[in-house]
């Protein structure tokens, strides 16, 4: 039984529409490319997991504290009368230990040392489950995802599961006795209300509204769209055809995670999508979406709470009409 869900991360969200806007540094990309590749190996994860029993309570991404440190669980499941805490990694290629540091093969590069990480996290999750009242017993893995994964020299009793032994490992997770259901799912309320909403510590990127590049950004490729027909658009290097509606859409929904703080207008729109749409149809899109507020020129949109918004973890802030001045800074 899943307990929590998995949302998108919001750091990745931001980066990846930015990177359709505007050409990131080389360290930016590269963190938004190990964000993208870690996310993807955590819902391979998630698939796994599905055949599991109903008595099993997954929780995923948790992001707690303990002692004023904070630590960052992928997946936490309880079942029986025990705790696994899983560290998702979707390394690809060679790797090797050599004197307990970590190193890839291609590039002779050293890494950082994952089982120090989740060292960690154990050690801060058993705290915070003493302040609880509970001792349940923890198991903590490494779960390695990518079939296009190799570790060299690797110790055989270091607590990582590697992709040919996920299935076998499950299916052992699975002879599991249901025990003290009643009690796991209280810890798992407990957990769930400890969770912080946002990473203190999350770097975010300096741009401004002028920087970024405007129009539609292509839902299949993240080229740009253009119009063909009334009421459709096109990616002119995919192929992938859209409606103008759900295009602009996703656009405003684009513009309210990288500039959560300005209010956004019908012409603001329509700025952001470089024209495409007319006032009249970027207005009815605005109105059937988000709730209006205020009457002629100060007039604005708030979002509506979806499910497509909720599902995606955001808290996106305002979308109003009139205020394009100005180069606003994260």
């Amino acid at each position: 039984m899943i307990n929590r869900l998995r949302l998108e991360p919001k750091e990745l969200k931001l980066l990846r529409f930015l990177s359709c806007r505007l050409e990131l540094p080389l360290k930016d990309e590269n963190h938004y490319l190990n964000l993208e590749k870690g996310y993807a190996g955590e819902l391979h994860f998630d698939r796994e997991l599905q055949d599991l029993p109903d008595s099993c309570i997954i929780l995923n991404d948790l992001l707690l504290e303990n002692s004023n440190t904070h630590f960052q669980i992928d997946t936490l499941l309880i079942t029986g009368g025990t705790i696994f805490v899983f560290e998702v990694k979707n390394y690809e290629g060679d790797y090797y230990i050599e004197n307990e540091r970590w190193y890839s093969l291609l590039s002779k590069t050293e890494i950082k040392n994952p089982l120090l990480q989740l060292q960690r996290s154990e050690t801060l999750l058993r705290g915070l489950l003493k302040d609880f009242g509970f001792h349940l017993p923890i198991k903590s893995h490494l779960i390695f995802i990518n079939p296009c994964f190799h570790l060299y020299q690797a110790p055989i009793n270091m607590p990582a599961v590697f992709p040919p032994q996920v299935k076998r490992f499950l299916e052992k997770l699975k002879a599991v006795p249901n025990v003290a259901k009643s009690k796991n799912m209280k810890l798992a309320e407990r957990l769930k209300a400890r969770c912080l909403k946002e990473n203190p510590y999350v770097r975010k990127p300096e741009y401004t509204y002028d920087q970024l590049r405007k129009g539609i950004v292509c839902g299949s490729c993240s080229a740009f769209l253009v119009p063909i027909t009334q009421g459709f658009l096109k990616c002119e290097k995919c192929g992938s055809k859209e409606k103008m509606d759900t295009a602009v859409l996703r656009s405003v929904e684009e513009f309210a995670v990288l500039f959560p703080d300005r209010k956004i207008t019908t012409n603001t729109i329509i700025d952001w999508c470089d024209g495409i749409g007319s006032k009249k149809v970027v207005q009815r899109i605005l109105v059937r979406n988000y709730e209006k507020k205020g009457k002629g020129k100060s007039s604005y949109y708030q979002r509506c709470q979806r499910e497509d918004i909720v599902n995606a973890g955001e808290e996106v802030g305002w979308i109003t009409s009139e205020n394009m001045g100005g180069k606003e800074k994260w």
